[in-house]
């Protein structure tokens, strides 16, 4: 029981260490709970994670530039979410607290480039929102997310962004509206690797039951966010709003007919934009006849969303 007792404290004492962003004192904690324990599987599987970041920190440390070592450390992190599925043992608390490192880690290199008493640039802003967020520090991550989307409207990766860290906190409203829009402005510029809420991950799982590719599963998401009542949060379209999203169907339309090389991508795009003006004209109480003829639309397109959104 001591010895267990032992491995565990310096356990903990190892993922504080990791969240000072001090590798190399972690590493020794954990060497020290070897000697008391070389089967315990948390410890074998933190000693994996160990070695893995400290190769990477390494490369990352050669980055003189602060953005890009930012950037990079992100990059590694989601190399790291590769790396967790293919070993085995014991990993959430270990996972946890590499995960607090990496984040950390970025966040150090991204606080480098702000001037005390200035507001970071919007890109700026968009990644340390990003990082706070993985830190589990939420209310600094919609400080600067919030920010970021103040000046960045039409930014899909921003306002998505916001939305994940606004479902983190349950404001559940604003998530669902953000969500929507940003899947509508440009699904391709969504980092799924970076969304963290529950509703958004079972979203991928149902959007993958119709495409295993990344690159289109992005774009089915939207669509089965408005089947199963995730997008319900929606807004009255500007007149202006109105006129862009007809003349995008149009140009979709004409794409696909043309049997175009990006069907697979614009087929599910062009779905969500029918749900679209379907919700406009529902809203303005237009002619029926308007929306049956989105709904045959919709069918002729894909007869199984069709059943399901008129269900």
């Amino acid at each position: 029981m001591a010895q267990a007792q032992g491995v565990d404290a310096l356990l903990s004492e190892a993922y504080r260490e990791l969240s000072s962003l001090k590798l190399v004192e972690a590493q020794v904690r954990l060497e020290e709970a070897l000697a008391l324990d070389f089967e315990d599987e948390e410890l074998l599987y933190a000693m994996k994670c160990a070695r893995w970041w400290a190769d990477s920190t390494e490369r990352i440390e050669t980055c003189k530039d602060h953005l890009e070592a930012g950037d990079m450390t992100i990059s590694r992190w989601k190399a790291f979410q590769d790396f967790l599925k293919r070993i085995a043992g014991s990993g959430e608390r270990p996972a946890l607290a590499f995960k607090h490192y990496a984040f950390g880690l970025a966040l150090s290199r991204y606080e480098k480039m702000t001037q005390p008493g200035e507001t970071s640039d919007p890109e700026l802003a968009l990644r340390m929102g990003r990082a706070y967020k993985g830190l589990g520090d939420y209310d600094a991550a919609i400080d600067q997310l919030e920010a970021a989307a103040k000046f960045r409207r039409e930014d899909a990766t921003a306002l998505a962004e916001l939305a994940d860290v606004y479902a983190l906190v349950d404001e559940t409203r604003a998530s669902k509206a953000l969500f929507r829009e940003a899947f509508f402005i440009n699904p391709q510029k969504i980092d799924l690797d970076t969304i963290e809420s529950d509703a958004m991950a079972r979203l991928v799982v149902k959007a993958a039951e119709s495409s295993p590719s990344q690159h289109e599963i992005v774009e089915w998401i939207p669509v089965y966010g408005e089947l199963l009542g995730v997008f319900s949060v929606k807004r009255e379209l500007k007149p202006i709003e109105v006129g862009k999203l007809k003349q995008s169907i149009y140009e979709m339309e004409t794409e696909l007919a043309a049997e175009g090389s990006r069907r697979s991508v614009l087929l599910p795009r062009l779905i969500n934009r029918y749900f679209w003006l379907a919700d406009h004209y529902l809203n303005r109480k237009e002619d029926k006849g308007r929306i049956d003829e989105i709904l045959l639309k919709i069918k002729l397109l894909d007869p199984n969303v069709y059943k399901l959104y008129i269900a």
